[in-house]
């Protein structure tokens, strides 16, 4: 038998497995398969891997030339994932210091040169944002938040004609509700508490009412003279 010491011997401390919340993973483009660390700041709440796999096959897999915003940034996992994507330039808005810190260790992490960071509102953003210069907008805000409907409206006049917005809440949003700030339902899904749209914009009433004169004028067949 082995002797044993009178002296008490330390319990070793268990060890404490990382989890899965402290980091996201890209999903896809050059920066496939990427872990980013995620602060442990109160009420964040990335985007689940799985909505933003589904997001990424509705919006396509190449987002060369677009132009994205990030209004709530956070994580910068959306915004981050649309420039692995080729995005011509995304700017991730995040009003936290703690968490803009971190956006600044992920972009250089990652040489982003086609992201910009800003410390500041996510709504004050996309209200001074140049009529229609957005092709894609991630509206994320805090769930505990009122700021869906402001965001909605200013994002309407900041989203180009063809461009989509990403809207993540805890409700579904219908139809009636979107068409009041000039959106419509192209793509929803609901996963865990999370439901995730992606919205188109509606034309205006009068460039609407202009296309279907001008479609109307075209499918007119002129009477022809009698014989």
């Amino acid at each position: 038998m082995r002797p044993t010491s009178s002296a008490a011997k330390p319990v070793p401390k268990p060890r404490v497995a990382a989890k899965l919340g402290n980091q996201v993973r890209i999903i896809g483009g050059m920066w496939k398969r990427t872990k980013l660390k995620v602060v442990d700041a109160a009420g964040l709440r990335p985007t689940p891997d799985r909505v933003r796999e589904t997001l990424f096959n509705w919006l396509g897999q190449d987002l060369r030339g677009l132009r994205c915003l990030d209004a709530f940034a956070g994580t910068g996992a959306l915004g981050f994932e649309a420039a692995s994507r080729g995005a011509a330039h995304v700017t991730l808005v995040e009003q936290e210091s703690q968490l803009v810190e971190q956006l600044k260790r992920t972009q250089t992490q990652l040489d982003a040169q086609a992201v910009s960071i800003q410390r500041g509102d996510g709504l004050a953003a996309l209200r001074h944002a140049a009529a229609g210069s957005l092709h894609l907008i991630f509206l994320d805000p805090p769930f505990a938040s009122n700021l869906w409907e402001g965001a909605l409206t200013a994002a309407r006049k900041a989203i180009a004609p063809n461009g989509q917005l990403y809207l993540e809440a805890p409700v579904a949003w219908g139809a009636e509700a979107l068409a009041a700030p000039g959106w419509s339902l192209h793509r929803h899904l609901k996963a865990g508490a999370v439901h995730a749209h992606v919205l188109r914009p509606i034309a205006p009433v009068s460039q609407a009412t202009t296309a279907m004169a001008a479609t109307a004028h075209t499918q007119t067949t002129p009477l022809k003279p009698p014989l």
